[in-house]
């Protein structure tokens, strides 16, 4: 059975500089960017990211579930009755893809390289 542990939480934000200034100021955070529109943090437990992409951040926070087999969890989010609402897709470390809970909460699921 693939792993299924809670592993990132990414933050929509309108600007990765805002972003940075606010939790590095207000809690001492540190960052890598990863290019113009996402920078990652890793903090007191807790990896994640600020994404201010405006094709592809979310409106709320996003939990991500990691997994060692995506194509696996992907069949058995459309089996429990979840929607897809981003397919698979690459992004630097691996592959993920997103859908929507019966209640509409979005999250994502991803596999790292």
């Amino acid at each position: 059975m693939s792993t299924k542990k809670l592993a990132y939480l990414e933050l929509p934000a309108t600007s990765t500089s805002a972003m940075k200034t606010f939790y590095g100021d207000l809690f001492g955070w540190t960052f890598q960017d990863w290019g113009p529109t996402y920078t990652s943090f890793s903090e007191a437990g807790l990896d994640g990211g600020f994404n201010a992409d405006d094709s592809q951040r979310t409106k709320a926070p996003l939990p991500i579930i990691q997994t060692d087999d995506i194509a696996s969890m992907e069949t058995r989010v459309r089996e429990a009755g979840g929607t897809i609402t981003m397919p698979t897709f690459q992004f630097p470390g691996g592959r993920r893809f997103h859908f929507t809970d019966p209640s509409g909460n979005e999250l994502a699921v991803m596999q790292l390289d």
